[in-house]
């Protein structure tokens, strides 16, 4: 199906120790090849997920731009913003909300360096703002949400809220308002997390999958268990459909697989990549080895040695 707006499909970060020998070839340092410059064969966004963690260091952010621009032209970043604006300091313990936010004196400063280095090498798409499933749509928190929307205005901005109650009228018609993305997410229902939609309150549309691993998605005892999950062609097929859905209404869309166990965010999205262009796709023979599933729908890249030599040419 044709759509009317670029879509762009890409993973949840690349820093990954399990993704080296599955979705990335052995032979990377050696090579001095750097894994975004890899990924950007294949791709044209990747989500930074570091920035969620620490702020994007401006000469690295340089870098990752310098390394992709030579494989990949048309490549873009998206980047998570710092946690401490989005989740309280002791978010395991206590719900998120405006009264448990509580962002460091510099957090803001270092925050827009990193964020700048990438936007002035125009490769930064959005900024996406993620709130856990605790950050309920209160008064309060609606008025600390239009705040910060302000403080970050020159960026595009994406609101992921995960709590059913954000889902309402009066919710999409503030983002419109304010010109902000919704995050369409895909992740388990349980209690009252927020079920899949296709909302497009902004030029920008944005879709996150997460998996559905219900059994650890709260109970997992390490953190990277929950997104141990693989998603079928036909749970795949009933996104294309969403996704087509928004990129009709938005004038760029970006779909980021988030399922980061052992690569498996690589095979889905190169899986939604070949369900969207309706063709077969590139793949890391590597990846095509490990999840023999994803021969239905591409072919293995052959390996130049030289990361220059883009496979999307």
């Amino acid at each position: 199906m044709e759509t009317r707006g670029k879509v762009r499909i890409g993973t949840a970060g690349w820093a990954y120790k399990d993704w080296v020998g599955v979705l990335y070839p052995d032979y990377l340092p050696a090579r001095k090849i750097h894994p975004i410059e890899y990924l950007a064969q294949f791709f044209d966004v990747v989500e930074i997920n570091t920035s969620f963690y620490g702020p994007i260091k401006p000469h690295l952010a340089k870098v990752w731009c310098k390394k992709v621009s030579a494989v990949n032209p048309n490549f873009l970043f998206t980047a998570k913003l710092l946690r401490s604006f989005t989740h309280s300091p002791l978010a395991v313990m206590e719900p998120t909300s405006a009264a448990t936010i509580r962002p460091g004196e510099d957090d803001e400063r270092v925050t827009r360096e990193g964020l700048d280095s990438i936007a002035a090498e125009g490769r930064l798409g959005a900024l996406l703002m993620q709130f856990p499933v605790s950050f309920k749509n209160t008064p309060l928190n609606r008025e600390y949400l239009e705040t910060l929307l302000r403080q970050f205005i020159e960026y595009p901005r994406v609101i992921e809220v995960r709590h059913e109650s954000w889902n309402h009228p009066e919710t999409l018609n503030t983002f419109s308002r304010m010109n902000v993305a919704f995050c369409n997410i895909d992740q388990p229902q349980i209690g009252r997390s927020l079920a899949p939609t296709e909302h497009v309150t902004a030029p920008i549309g944005y879709v996150r999958l997460h998996g559905r691993n219900y059994d650890q998605w709260f109970d997992a005892t390490n953190r990277n268990d929950r997104y141990n999950y693989l998603y079928t062609e036909a749970e795949l097929v009933g996104w294309k459909r969403k996704i087509e859905a928004i990129a009709n209404q938005a004038e760029v869309t970006y779909v980021v697989t988030n399922n980061h166990f052992e690569a498996r965010a690589g095979v889905n999205a190169l899986q939604l990549k070949s369900l969207l262009t309706g063709k077969r796709v590139k793949a890391p023979p590597q990846l095509l080895e490990r999840y023999p599933e994803l021969k239905a729908s591409a072919d293995p890249a052959e390996d130049t040695g030289n990361p220059n030599l883009s496979l999307l040419a």
